[in-house]
């Protein structure tokens, strides 16, 4: 499995539009039930985001959401900073994530 970890910080008059979008993300994840694929999304207390993407290694479906891509279309209008994303690996795991 990999596992990406991406952060970033959003302009604070973007916060709820980039919640939104996301929460449409997960709509559309949830209708069409992608195998291959586990994703989780945090907001912070700081307006900062975190999403975290398991994949089985195949092509992801992400891109393929009409509603990911509506996402990413005006990310960099509202974010502060480019998201940063790295591969991540669990070191402990307590019946959070199903590793």
């Amino acid at each position: 499995m990999k596992r990406t970890l991406v952060r970033y910080r959003t302009k604070p008059e973007s916060i709820a539009e980039n919640e939104r979008l996301i929460k449409d993300v997960f709509k559309e994840l949830h209708a069409q039930a992608p195998e291959g694929i586990r994703y989780m999304a945090l907001k912070l207390a700081d307006g900062s985001f975190v999403h975290l993407v398991e994949s089985d290694g195949g092509d992801s479906p992400l891109p393929k959401l009409d509603a990911f891509r509506k996402f990413q279309a005006d990310l960099k209008e509202r974010v502060m900073e480019q998201p940063q994303a790295n591969e991540a690996t669990i070191v402990g795991d307590y019946r959070m994530l199903g590793a």
